[in-house]
């Protein structure tokens, strides 16, 4: 009985020895992607091998390596390690032609084979972009193309505003094994584009280490636009001002132009210009006007003005260390003549300054107010009076005149009234 069991054990180790052998004569790839002009390595193992010779084969179905023994004249194709168990060989420069299906050949009884794939990608052209007019006018309407070709699969080809992405129309031809990409971008362009960079950037699996893109800078002309800016928010005499005529446009519009009303500077050695800017040494009321700054470039011109008001300089004296013995009053002609120099009241006013007279107004409002409010108050107080003495008053002529013959009969008729009706008092308790 245990030899039985022994011989039946024996047999299944056997089985399964063979079993193992069988399977593990199998050659096992792996397929490969590899740049175009990089190095593809094409590996086959084998995990047992009873001394049966490996060998690798192209898509053309030509031996490459037989063992350790080349067999294709090729100086790309390159040993790298040959066994009983592996075979590796190495194809350098690697182009779109050799793409394919690779064979790695196990010469038992049958005859075992596997197949490896070589996926080669096409590396695209770094991009060009055409279309582009120098310079451009504001308001033209421009097409940038972007072009790529070689890439394999088709590249992705993405627009940048600076560093701001937009979005672009893509078209995509194919030739041969590569692909040609296109990319259009549509553009109105104003004075906001001057000088932006538009890059064209394109994307695809073969470009892991570098990047490939083109850059164009736009350059737009347009008719310039002015405004002055002004040193001293309120101007007054003897004081230091200077008016900045600040114009942009392309090409730049030099130099600016500048007149008071309608006419050249009368006073050029207090009014000083240097280049954009129009300098008052010492202001006086003999400056006050319309200063226009005018610049004009090839596509059209611009103008801006500025109303120069000059106001007197405030005179103050120094406060006295010493208190007047008696109060001074004041002087009626200083007064008056404070009142002639104020624009307020002589009617020569800034057009632009602020109104000195709300706290007047406000006191004004309050006494009216007041003085409604106590006429409404007096009228409803005597009308209550009125309402409450309103009647019929008589004399005592009047009381007993009704059966009484003349007046001292009514007299007497009165007062025998008036005693009867005392005598009719009640009084409640």
């Amino acid at each position: 009985m245990n030899l039985k069991n022994h011989l039946i054990f024996t047999l299944y180790t056997i089985y399964g020895i063979l079993l193992k052998g069988i399977s593990g004569q199998y050659p096992l790839v792996q397929n490969v992607t590899v740049t175009e002009g990089g190095t593809a390595n094409l590996t086959c193992r084998v995990e047992y091998n009873d001394n049966t010779s490996l060998q690798w084969s192209n898509p053309a179905q030509q031996t490459l390596f037989f063992g350790d023994k080349k067999a294709l004249r090729d100086n790309r194709i390159e040993l790298v390690r040959a066994s009983w168990s592996e075979l590796t060989i190495s194809i350098s420069d690697v182009s779109l032609s050799d793409e394919g299906m690779y064979t790695c050949s196990l010469f038992t009884m049958p005859v075992r084979t596997a197949k490896a794939y070589l996926t080669v990608l096409g590396v695209p052209e770094k991009p060009e972009i055409d279309g582009l007019t120098k310079p451009a006018l504001e308001g033209d309407q421009i097409t940038l193309t972007c072009i790529t070709q070689g890439s394999k699969p088709a590249a992705d080809l993405r627009w940048f505003r600076n560093e701001k992405e937009v979005k672009g129309a893509k078209e995509v031809n194919a030739s041969g094994k590569t692909f040609t990409v296109r990319s259009s971008l549509n553009l109105r362009v104003d004075r906001n584009d001057d000088g932006v960079a538009y890059t064209c950037r394109v994307d695809h699996v073969a470009l892991t280490q570098t990047t490939q893109q083109a850059t164009e800078v736009l350059e737009v002309h347009y008719p310039p636009r002015v405004e002055i800016i002004h040193s001293l928010a309120i101007p007054q005499e003897g004081q230091y001002l200077k008016l900045e005529c600040v114009s942009k446009g392309n090409p730049s519009p030099d130099p600016v132009m500048w007149t008071k009303d309608g006419g050249e500077l009368p006073d050029l050695d207090r009014m000083i210009v240097e280049g954009r800017e129009l300098t008052f040494t010492s202001l006086n009321k003999t400056d006050n006007g319309t200063y226009r700054c005018e610049a004009t470039n090839h596509l059209g011109t611009s103008q801006a003005e500025y109303v120069l008001y000059v106001y007197e300089a405030p005179t103050t004296l120094p406060p006295s260390t010493t208190p007047p013995l008696h109060p001074i009053p004041p002087d009626p002609t200083a007064l008056l003549g404070t009142h002639a120099s104020d624009p307020t009241v002589t009617g020569n006013r800034d057009p632009n300054a602020l109104g000195q007279h709300g706290t007047d107004h406000a006191l004004i409002g309050g006494v009216v107010a007041v003085v409604v409010f106590v006429t409404l108050c007096l009228i409803i107080v005597l009308g209550r009076y009125l309402a409450r003495h309103k009647g019929t008053y008589l004399t005592n002529e009047a009381k007993g005149a009704d059966d009484a013959p003349d007046a001292d009969t009514a007299i007497i008729n009165a007062e025998g009234n008036h005693a009867h009706a005392e005598e009719k008092k009640e009084y409640f308790i």
